[in-house]
């Protein structure tokens, strides 16, 4: 992971860069990604959760070898180099066996470690914050990092065992959880400069007693909380002067950057604040599938006004699979008159579960063979997909919904590409 170590060095050294980090496992969000990345010349990393993909296969029905060939297949179809996607591991440690004692949810958390580093995965978030089956509701930052260092031995093991470039380390979590807030939010706590300290300081001797210094030189980054994050119906945005002093805490320490989550929503502005303030990088997720289905949603509308009538239309099928299933939200959205409101429209995006059922993948397959077969009127995009009728009119994007519905997409992580290298192309 030397690239993604150069880059830390020049945002260390004063350039104000950064990259981004798109945590998803659709196929048209991968490479709406890729191309975008290709265009700019510029990396990009691909993420993928402990509960997306891990040794059992996680949601997704996945390892990390099948999700790595997964997106080395999207790129090879899309025509664009692999090489600028670096992989990582988001959240990997024992929150998806948490229901067990610590010793055995750390043991599959082991393996699952292991076999993310065999697949090639070198960017490596350790997060052991959460309790598991007869710890304290809340972890000690000692025992937080005694568990991190312990899965960082597994991961080092790993990486000596099949070869290649040294994996780097990511380490903190933020709250609230991965994914947005389960809440409604009021105010958020900025994470304060002194528990950077008390972090760094644990991990530090965590790492050290575990003899793994030199694994601690790859330590690239921790995961704060800067004061963003979103629920069903809300931003909250960065505000640069409540999080000044927690950006400069991060200046006394070489090659330590801070790794933003839940930044999916900010605007462009705050985006390029975030990096400026050594949050540099920067990690969107439902963010690039809600713009997925806003793309599709458009796509329907425009199926239903030039008069087809398919058999399974997309938005009802995806509501009808939702409730029948309700697994993947009925812990984010409260059965309330706003429901039908909130499984379509809620900015946590509960519907990114949802993609890969037979029944919803069928209806998406159908709608983009229903308009490719049609020549989109220009009235039509200019009302539901008005972005992307001024690329077309511009020449620079073709009217084809396949080609709109990636350029929906990219629109939603060129805010972020340009916030990691301002002035580039």
């Amino acid at each position: 992971m030397k690239a993604l170590q150069e880059l830390i060095a020049r945002h260390k050294a004063g350039e104000r860069v950064g990259i981004y980090s798109v945590c998803s496992a659709h196929p048209l969000v991968l490479e709406a990604a890729l191309r975008e990345a290709s265009a700019r010349n510029q990396p990009i990393l691909i993420e993928a959760t402990s509960n997306q993909v891990n040794q059992a296969g996680g949601y997704t029905g996945m390892n990390p070898a099948q999700f790595r060939d997964y997106l080395a297949d999207i790129a090879a179809s899309a025509g664009v180099p692999a090489r600028l996607a670096l992989l990582g591991g988001d959240h990997l440690g024992p929150n998806t066996w948490r229901a067990l004692p610590a010793e055995e949810a750390l043991g599959h958390a082991s393996s699952m470690v292991a076999s993310y580093v065999a697949a090639g995965f070198r960017k490596v978030h350790l997060d052991c914050s959460m309790s598991c089956a007869g710890d304290p509701e809340a972890l000690g930052d000692e025992i937080v990092a005694a568990r991190a260092a312990q899965l960082c031995r597994v991961a080092e093991r790993s990486w000596r065992e099949c070869g290649g470039e040294a994996p780097v380390y990511v380490i903190g979590t933020e709250v609230p959880p991965p994914g947005g807030a389960h809440e409604e939010l009021q105010q958020l706590q900025v994470t304060a400069p002194a528990a950077v300290t008390v972090t760094l300081e644990a991990h530090r001797r965590a790492f050290a007693a575990a003899g793994l210094e030199e694994a601690w030189a790859r330590v690239i980054a921790l995961v704060v909380q800067p004061g963003v994050e979103f629920d069903n119906d809300k931003v909250v945005d960065y505000q640069p002067p409540r999080a000044q002093a927690l950006s400069q805490r991060i200046e006394q320490e070489t090659g330590l950057v801070y790794e933003a989550h839940s930044t999916d929503y900010q605007t462009p502005r705050a985006l390029a604040d975030l990096v400026r303030d050594h949050f540099a990088i920067l990690k969107v997720g439902p963010g690039a599938t809600f713009a997925l289905r806003e793309g599709l949603w458009a796509l329907a509308a425009i199926e239903r006004a030039l008069g087809i009538a398919p058999a399974l239309p997309l938005p009802e099928v995806v509501m009808a699979t939702m409730r029948d299933d309700p697994r993947h939200w009925k812990g984010w959205y409260a059965q309330k008159p706003s429901l039908e409101y909130e499984l379509q429209f809620s900015l946590s995006d509960r519907i990114r579960y949802y993609w890969s059922v037979p029944q919803v993948q069928q209806a998406v397959a159908a709608l983009l063979s229903n308009l490719a077969r049609r020549a989109l009127p220009s009235a039509l995009l200019s009302q539901y997909l008005p972005a992307q009728y001024a690329a077309v009119r511009a020449g620079t994007l073709e009217a084809h919904p396949r080609a709109l519905l990636l350029d929906v997409i990219a629109n939603a992580l060129r805010p972020y590409a340009q916030a990691c290298r301002p002035g580039a192309a």
